[in-house]
């Protein structure tokens, strides 16, 4: 990435198609800045004498500096589509950002990848199948990338289920870095930058951040992937722009089918039922739907039984009052005395250190579900 790359993005007018344009035709932001008025005439194809001005002059110059100025202050890398470490899937589009700003390790940002998208309002099976299937994706394909969006919600579970896993994960934001949204996810965002993950945007400090860049973040989650899986959806919400999206991109599209009268898998059942996505219940459905190594999945389907929790570091009575319940199910607190024989205040101190991490949910009405 050299300041021209820069100098092209802060070009006024210009845009993201127009930058992929630009370089497809010179090969360089710096050839761009070289070229005549004729040439930008002529093989560019561009007719606002406006814009050839601002090219000609640079007029994005002092932008640029500050901008990469910021980047080194704040230890963001910023890339350009012609360096090797841009993600290569991404790099095929016309409307690819020409540059990304990242944070993190750059690797997985060059490594085979597959989106998990869904809702924000994830039930207790989507968190499941979800963790489910990137676990298994990671044990049968160990150098994928896990890609999503750092929302609540499916997102957050997809970049905490790589974690636990030992998987590289990359969390594709709407706003400058080093920022992220939702702030309640910084903690998540620090933990993904510590094992080696990658948080990235297309986003510069210089734009204000207005929550309209949601879409077009949803557009560099399919781009950069190789699949989409939607592993909950309602009938509309932003995991089905993602879908959209995938599909024009000529990406693969799966979907986790759902309950058939849950709100939550409406969209995502709708998917498979129009024969947009492929139906997939295991890691092993997915690599057969990117045809990567392709394996056996008989046997390997998703059935809603107990996550493995010695990751969790549970104190024998944490243990022992989760197993005494199982996994999806809401159950009242006097059931679970009278399961355990714990006192109703034990069960109560109990409940809240396995919500913390999150283990279970507590609900209302004294009641909790289970959910690994």
């Amino acid at each position: 990435m050299t300041i021209h790359d820069l100098t092209l993005l802060f070009t006024p007018g210009l845009g993201q198609k127009g930058a992929a344009h630009l370089i497809d035709t010179f090969g360089s932001a710096e050839k761009v800045f070289r070229a005549t008025e004729s040439d930008l005439k002529g093989l560019a194809g561009i007719q606002s004498d406006k814009l050839i001005g601002d090219l000609r002059s640079q007029s994005g110059l002092r932008a640029a500096e500050r901008e990469m100025d910021y980047c080194e202050r704040h230890h963001i890398f910023a890339i350009a589509a012609t360096d090797s470490v841009y993600p290569p899937l991404l790099r095929e589009c016309a409307d690819r950002p020409h540059i990304l700003f990242a944070q993190g390790s750059l690797e997985p940002l060059v490594a085979p990848a597959v989106a998990f998208v869904g809702t924000r309002t994830i039930t207790s099976y989507g968190q499941a199948v979800g963790r489910r299937l990137v676990e298994q994706l990671h044990s049968l394909k160990g150098d994928v990338a896990i890609v999503s969006g750092l929302a609540f919600g499916n997102d957050e579970n997809a970049h905490k289920a790589a974690l636990e896993v030992g998987a590289k994960t990359v969390a594709v934001v709407a706003n400058a870095l080093p920022e992220v949204t939702p702030a309640g996810n910084r903690n998540l965002a620090d933990r993904i930058l510590a094992d080696g993950g990658t948080i990235v945007t297309e986003i510069s400090s210089q734009h204000k951040n207005t929550g309209r860049f949601f879409p077009s973040r949803n557009r560099i989650i399919a781009a950069l992937s190789s699949g989409t899986v939607v592993v909950e959806s309602p009938y509309e919400g932003g995991s089905l722009i993602t879908a959209e999206y995938a599909l024009g991109y000529g990406r693969t599209l799966m979907a986790v089918p759902g309950r058939a009268f849950d709100k939550s898998s409406y969209g995502s059942n709708l998917l498979i039922k129009h024969n947009k996505a492929a139906m997939v219940c295991s890691g092993g459905d997915i690599l057969y739907e990117l045809g990567w190594d392709v394996v056996e999945s008989e046997g390997e389907t998703f059935a809603p039984t107990s996550h493995p929790t010695e990751n969790l570091n549970l104190q024998p009575d944490e243990q022992r009052l989760l197993e005494a319940m199982t996994m999806g199910e809401v159950v009242e607190y006097e059931a679970l005395v009278g399961r355990t024989g714990f006192p109703p205040a034990k069960v109560v101190a109990l409940l809240t250190a396995l919500e913390l991490c999150d283990a279970v949910r507590i609900l209302p009405g004294r009641k909790c579900e289970r959910l690994v």
